[in-house]
């Protein structure tokens, strides 16, 4: 994709924090090939929106308020009701499995919230120009947990090659918590399995929770089914 001053790259944002939004308007407006066309709070504006103002590309928050769609569903809305319009998630989640999951939804990009400014312009500019994008610090990761999926999904193996649970950052306890969450088992149960305490294995189930990027258990059984394993 070209474009210039003349005919800039149309830009529209979706985050739920007003400072967030006002904070990202003045840093694109900054670049004179750049035109911001909509900044929304809720997903129901930036649809609504995107309908009589196209944008050529959607810079989206990954989490949005509670009442509103989950991530990954608002990412694969987006691409089917906008398929000219190229995504951008920016998120303060940025583990290798959330990233896995939105370029499966169809981003064509993933941003951490915690990096400088400049690099949100050179991301930008890198999916504008129809490459993929990756937050630098989680390249190394990501390759490493798409290779397991890629591996899983031409042997359809056992556990040991799921894409979730050999996810780098996990320990092998946090793997066996897991394990036991996805087939049903309480914190008690996996407690008198291990013959370990009930505090232990709340402890290594959220720290694994932490290291995935998720909070709930239904988050967890989400993400399992949406990287290809139920």
């Amino acid at each position: 994709m070209d474009w210039t001053a003349a005919r800039p790259l149309r830009i529209a944002l979706l985050d739920d924090h007003a400072v967030v939004r006002h904070g990202l308007i003045e840093l694109l407006r900054a670049e004179s090939d750049f035109r911001v066309v909509g900044a929304f709070a809720n997903s129901r504006e930036m649809m609504t929106a995107l309908r009589s103002e196209p944008a050529d590309l959607l810079l989206v928050d990954y989490a949005l308020a509670p009442d509103d769609i989950e991530g990954l569903n608002l990412i694969r809305a987006l691409c089917t009701r906008f398929p000219d319009s190229k995504v951008l998630v920016a998120s303060a989640h940025c583990s290798p499995a959330t990233v896995a999951l939105t370029l499966r939804a169809g981003a064509a990009g993933f941003v951490g919230k915690n990096q400088p400014l400049p690099e949100l312009v050179a991301a930008i500019r890198t999916v504008a120009r129809g490459r993929l994008y990756l937050d630098p610090g989680l390249a190394v990761e990501f390759a490493y947990l798409l290779s397991d999926v890629a591996v899983h999904d031409a042997t359809q193996a056992d556990d040991d090659k799921d894409p979730l649970m050999v996810h780098v950052d996990l320990s092998p306890r946090e793997r066996e918590v897991l394990r036991c969450c996805l087939n049903g088992m309480s914190v008690t149960d996996v407690a008198k399995k291990f013959g370990r305490s009930a505090k232990t294995i709340s402890t290594q189930k959220q720290s694994a929770f932490r290291k995935l990027g998720i909070r709930t258990d239904n988050e967890l059984f989400k993400m399992h089914r949406q990287l290809g394993m139920l």
